[in-house]
């Protein structure tokens, strides 16, 4: 009887240690489960890193076809930016002689405009840049002196500069007589990078359409003779001198006509930075 007794107590503690047994494993793997339902997923790192609507400013410097170049930009959305652009350049040559003409000349650069920067694929750098140029300085003077007794020639009429008073004359070109002048540009190299970062070297190609180039002759000075150099008349009042000067200035703005559509080049480095 006893021996039953024993077996039947040792069935019972073995059927109930087993049973929380696996109450127990139960437990845990339905606190697991519930667990890894819970919990958030992994997030990624942003790949886009696009800032905020006129959050970054960006300054640059470089060269280009109008001499020394300067930007400054700021992005309006994802997909464009506006952009300041300003060039700056002048040479002078003293006391150039040649053919009995001795002169002095300066190349004058001068701009500044403002341009939209369309990027369609604002994690690429290539652009389109309708703009406008608002202020245009870019041209050539002269001022010479034609020494006594040289001639000079103006439109195949020849000319004799008096020994006593040689003829002084200033010349001209300007680039500028559309004002504001429409330009369009495209480009590479995004001031304000949508990927991050905070330096770029932006390269911009296109033209600004100035208008046809206007040349100017006046004479200050002097007289003119004719080739015996025995009657002679002030310049600036000649008539027939005046009219050959008319007649070889329309000679010079139809040959400079092409420049009507002016070249824009550039290439520099930035630097874009936070504002806000």
């Amino acid at each position: 009887m006893k021996r039953i007794t024993y077996c039947l107590m040792f069935t019972l503690l073995a059927t109930s240690a087993g049973l929380l047994a696996q109450t127990s494993t139960s437990n845990f793997a339905s606190s697991s489960s519930s667990a890894q339902a819970t919990a958030p997923p992994l997030s990624k790192a942003p790949t886009d890193s696009s800032p905020a609507p006129f959050s970054r400013l960006a300054l640059s410097g470089g060269i280009g076809a109008n001499g020394i170049n300067f930007q400054v930009a700021v992005e309006a959305n994802r997909y464009i930016n506006i952009r300041g652009v300003g060039n700056y350049f002048s040479y002078t040559l003293n006391n150039v002689k040649s053919n009995g003409v001795s002169a002095t000349g300066t190349l004058s650069m001068a701009t500044g405009g403002v341009s939209v920067d369309l990027y369609p694929f604002p994690n690429h750098g290539w652009r389109l840049s309708p703009g406008a140029l608002f202020y245009n300085q870019n041209g050539a003077s002269l001022t010479g002196t034609i020494t006594g007794g040289n001639s000079f020639t103006m439109n195949s009429d020849k000319y004799y500069s008096d020994p006593e008073s040689p003829v002084t004359m200033a010349a001209g070109v300007v680039l500028n007589k559309t004002n504001p002048a429409f330009t369009m540009t495209t480009g590479w190299g995004n001031l304000i990078s949508r990927k991050g970062g905070h330096f770029s070297v932006p390269f911009e190609i296109g033209a600004a359409f100035v208008g046809s180039p206007t040349v100017n002759i006046n004479y200050t000075g002097g007289e003119v003779c004719n080739e015996a150099l025995t009657s002679c008349q002030t310049a600036a009042t000649d008539t027939a001198l005046a009219t050959d000067t008319a007649a070889q200035v329309a000679k010079y703005n139809s040959d400079l006509n092409v420049l009507k559509v002016y070249p824009i080049f550039s290439i520099g480095i930035g630097y874009n930075f936070n504002i806000r």
